[in-house]
């Protein structure tokens, strides 16, 4: 049964009601201000959407249209941005640079199609939009002037599980479904998707299919891409499914087409994805260490042995201390592992024995636990919060709404993460941590840091997810982001890594896209875009270039 109805923000992440309280704003401004000498904290209160000055919406619905339209300020305001430190400050402001000039919510698939079919034939953009849980820019509805209008499409209507097969343990899912629906649906059957972002509560089965994202678990299938079994998407130009498969050799996979396509190909409506029995057994525990490298070294061993552990986290000392995960005296590497057939606790023997190896001591709790999931995300039901995998979890799953109370204080508070290959991981972390520090001496951030830690690993190698955190200059936050992040990202690709392992390209990342990707894979995919969307509508300035001007029919860049 599903709880109360919730709010959800429409400046941040997550719900009014789960943000954080005024009692623990101040006291995390009170922690901030003893953290950061010489500067104070100041609380920034987000405007009420009806207190903004927004442009006035310059389109007009077809009247068939209309009934699922809406202009008001909140729906424009709320679908102007996702959720990245640059859309929380700019939120914060009021400064709301892009508004959509409507909001499309279809209820149908036939809903979709007359959508496209309006904005292509009238030059009008279109932004999907599941969620709204980007971080890259990717549903921000900046798409230059050579359209007229923007529609933001939003699939919180198409949220349902349409039906599974439990014999062939797959389920038809609509694009809009958020994640706790997805599990609900599923649980009184005793199966899980099991893909669980850190966005999960407000993210929807279409966005993780559409920006290729990586679940919680940190080994085996846990990226999208792996649970996809068929795709039924709508593009300007028609419908497309895929057929229904465990897997084909028949050429160039049509799924792989749209997995990771961000929405500039068409609307993700439907999709077969592969669900599994709910854990039975569960068994793990945190391990730590006097240095980070040697959390580096045991973790490499763990990706390497065959063991595909659930989890395996690796947190450096500065981030399990600002995290509360520890004191900052210690690495601490988070390791679990599940199964719905089998014990697993011989498994996790073999992990410990790993990590003793390397220098790891068993912290806390160690063993077997709970399978229970509530909330169907993952965790289980231990409540010792002297355990640094309970204080661990509890952090991770906060962490967004932390955010965005640290950026309401006045700090820069921001991640960014990449994947790189073990041989290189040595020189990745020393470039970035270098440039990210330089980058903060630049941007006269005083006493900013930056953190690190592992989110997946690979046996090839890790996902390294950075953290930097620091007093922001009032008026000049942007700025000092842009200057952090740029250096951070060139630092990434001149040392290897991709610019992006789950957070997806959007528009922020677009010019290291650019250098990261060969240049004849560029042009296929603009031949690709030419075919399903010639008039250049779906999403545009994600993945490529904002075209600059209509040329008849199209658009050119």
């Amino acid at each position: 049964m599903s709880g109360p109805k919730r709010t959800r923000s429409w400046w941040g992440w997550g719900y009014d009601e789960d943000s954080l309280s005024k009692r623990e704003i101040d006291s995390l401004a009170r922690m901030l201000a003893g953290s950061f000498q010489g500067w104070s904290p100041r609380r920034i209160d987000p405007p009420a959407p009806a207190d903004l000055s927004l442009p006035s919406s310059r389109l007009h619905a077809p009247s068939s249209l209309e009934t699922i339209v809406s202009s008001s300020p909140r729906d424009r305001a709320s679908h102007a941005y996702g959720c990245s430190y640059r859309d929380v400050v700019r939120a914060l402001r009021g400064q709301i640079d892009h508004p959509p000039d409507l909001v499309a919510r279809p209820t149908s698939e036939r809903d979709v199609e007359a959508i496209l079919d309006w904005c292509a034939t009238d030059g009008i953009a279109v932004v999907p939009y599941g969620g709204g849980t980007s971080v890259v820019g990717g549903v921000e509805p900046d798409v230059g002037d050579a359209y007229r209008g923007t529609v933001t499409l939003d699939l919180e209507r198409l949220g349902r599980v349409v039906e599974v097969d439990e014999l062939s343990r797959a389920a038809r899912i609509q694009g809009g479904a958020l994640g706790p629906s997805i599990e609900e649906a599923l649980r009184p059957i005793g199966m899980t998707l099991r893909h669980f972002p850190q966005s999960f509560e407000c993210s929807t089965l279409g966005g993780w299919i559409a920006t290729r994202a990586a679940g919680h678990f940190a080994t085996g299938p846990t990226h999208i891409d792996d649970l996809v079994e068929s795709l039924r998407v709508v593009t300007p130009v028609g419908v497309l499914e895929t057929r229904r498969l465990p897997a084909s050799g028949a050429g160039p996979s049509p799924d792989g087409l749209f997995i990771g396509s961000e929405g500039i190909l068409g609307v993700i409506t439907e999709a077969w994805v592969r669900v599994r029995e709910r854990p039975t057994w569960r068994s793990g525990g945190a391990v730590k260490f006097a240095s980070f490298d040697s959390g580096v070294a045991a973790v490499r061993a763990l990706s390497q042995s065959g063991l595909e552990p659930s989890n395996c986290r690796l947190i450096d000392p500065v981030e399990a201390m600002v995290s509360g995960t520890g004191d900052g005296s210690a690495a601490i590497l988070v390791v679990g592992f599940e199964s719905a057939d089998h014990p697993v606790e011989p498994l996790t023997d073999r992990a410990l024995e790993i990590v003793q190896d390397h220098g790891g001591l068993p912290s806390g709790s160690w063993g077997s636990r709970s399978a229970q999931a509530p909330g169907g995300d993952g965790s289980n039901t231990a409540s010792d919060e002297r355990d640094e995998v309970q204080r661990w979890k509890k952090s991770f799953l906060r962490a967004p709404y932390l955010r965005d109370a640290m950026v309401r204080l006045g700090t820069i508070t921001e991640t960014f993460e990449t994947a790189v290959t073990w041989e290189r991981f040595d020189e990745l972390y020393d470039a970035v941590v270098s440039a990210v520090t330089n980058g903060l001496d630049e941007a006269q951030v005083v006493a900013g840091f930056v953190t690190c830690r592992f989110t997946h690993v690979y046996p090839d190698g890790p996902a390294v997810y950075f953290t930097v955190i620091g007093p922001a200059t009032r008026g000049a936050e942007l700025e000092q982001w842009d200057l952090i992040k740029a250096a951070a990202a060139d630092a990434v690709l001149a040392s290897g890594g991709t610019i992006t392992h789950h957070h997806s390209v959007g528009r922020d990342h677009l010019p290291w896209y650019d250098q990261q990707r060969p240049e004849l894979f560029a042009s296929s995919l603009r031949a690709v875009k030419d075919v399903l969307d010639p008039t250049g509508v779906c999403n545009p300035g994600v993945l490529l270039p904002t075209p600059t001007r209509a040329i008849g029919s199209g658009l050119q860049v």
